[in-house]
């Protein structure tokens, strides 16, 4: 495939530039100018046109809460233990639910997908592109994160249980973290001898990446005292995290710069549906952009819908995000945020093939897709 002539928004070093793209065997090939067409090359004349790498959604349950069907369709949230470490987004994705096609057909290519924010620890996000029919192809990371959550929601699902209390939610944390280091320390003492080795356990198996580091905690925090319980016990473990919606974070942005942990600002584009979204405001990532935050943009769909990625952006533009950065909140940020930006979230070579051809710019409402490539496919067509 040879994308000629387009107006390419790499999203890297080099800009905006006015070259041609080549496509081989799902990568990126080259990008430069005047390509010369190959033998049965299938060429995409770009004149005119708009080209962006696909747009990439840090935090979200796709594919996992069914489109108009609710309680049959819905796997998002496990609630019958507030600690759920061992359950995995890959088992509850349904790849075939239209909010998927309506995702890719807006140009979103790759979404990290995985459990709400019913339980203190939730499970395991993934990394999966928006094209195909087998959630088993279409991951590209497994695990990504592992979800964990703070305020009103584990507080509400689990209040005539185990959880009164926002200490409570810390202390469950806490103590899991804590056993899974001694899981971690018996079984490097045991060496290998099975008659020395712990008892095996699923959810401290689970956490293990956590503290070695290798998983950051995907932390659900809207308001200001919890996000800074997450920066907290993250410094206190020696933990990577990163702050899941954020809400308060322009409040606290002196904090949270200081933290040196990224954030994925939103959903915004809701009323004030709880008591913690009280300061929800499209001006946070652009205030906490100009602290040199590393930010991305969330729907958290199906809270608001997968497709309208590009709207929120172009709403915190509205509001101050200068326009690269929001362009960037959807791209390369998330990218970095789930470090996967080797392979997605910009235009260069060696890179995954997931671009999109449009007539405007993404955060133009009166756009229009053209085409989405994942994966040197085109995976959707409006020409």
């Amino acid at each position: 495939m040879l994308i000629k002539n387009g107006t390419i928004n790499t999203m890297a070093a080099s800009g905006i530039i006015k070259a041609d793209i080549r496509v081989q065997d799902g990568r990126i090939a080259a990008v430069g100018e005047n390509l010369k067409e190959e033998a049965g090359e299938l060429i995409i004349d770009a004149s005119g046109k708009q080209v962006f790498p696909g747009m990439v959604e840090a935090h979200c349950h796709l594919g996992m809460e069914e489109s108009a069907i609710r309680g049959e369709g819905d796997d998002v949230n496990e609630m019958s233990d507030p600690i759920t470490p061992q359950v995995r987004a890959i088992d509850g994705c349904n790849p075939l639910d239209e909010t998927i096609v309506n995702a890719r057909n807006a140009g979103i290519t790759t979404v990290a997908a995985g459990p709400g924010s019913a339980n203190v620890i939730g499970g395991t996000f993934m990394a999966y592109k928006t094209y195909g029919v087998s959630i088993d192809e279409m991951v590209i990371q497994n695990p990504v994160a592992m979800k964990c959550a703070f305020g009103e929601n584990p507080k509400r699902v689990y209040q005539d249980s185990r959880i009164k209390t926002r200490m409570n939610i810390a202390a469950l944390l806490r103590e899991t973290l804590a056993k899974t280091k001694e899981y971690i320390a018996k079984k490097e003492a045991a060496n290998n001898d099975p008659l020395k080795m712990p008892v095996y356990d699923m959810k401290l198996e689970a956490m293990i990446p956590v503290i070695k580091k290798e998983l950051p905690l995907k932390c659900h925090a809207h308001r200001a005292d919890d996000i800074l319980t997450v920066i907290r016990i993250a410094k206190e473990f020696d933990v990577r995290v990163t702050l899941d919606h954020c809400t308060d974070g322009e409040i606290i942005k002196a904090q949270v710069k200081a933290s040196g942990y990224p954030a994925i600002v939103g959903p915004s584009l809701t009323h004030k549906s709880k008591f913690e979204l009280a300061n929800k405001s499209f001006t946070t990532p652009g205030v906490l952009c100009k602290e040199g935050i590393l930010i991305a943009i969330t729907t958290d769909s199906p809270v608001v819908p997968q497709e309208y990625l590009p709207l929120c952006a172009a709403l915190a533009m509205k509001d101050g995000l200068p326009q690269e950065e929001a362009l960037k909140a959807i791209t390369i940020n998330p990218a970095k945020i789930l470090g996967l930006d080797k392979r997605i979230g910009s235009i260069e070579e060696g890179k995954d093939a997931d671009i999109i051809i449009c007539d405007s710019s993404l955060l133009d409402t009166q756009n229009i897709i053209r085409y989405t490539i994942i994966n040197g496919e085109i995976a959707y067509q409006n020409a």
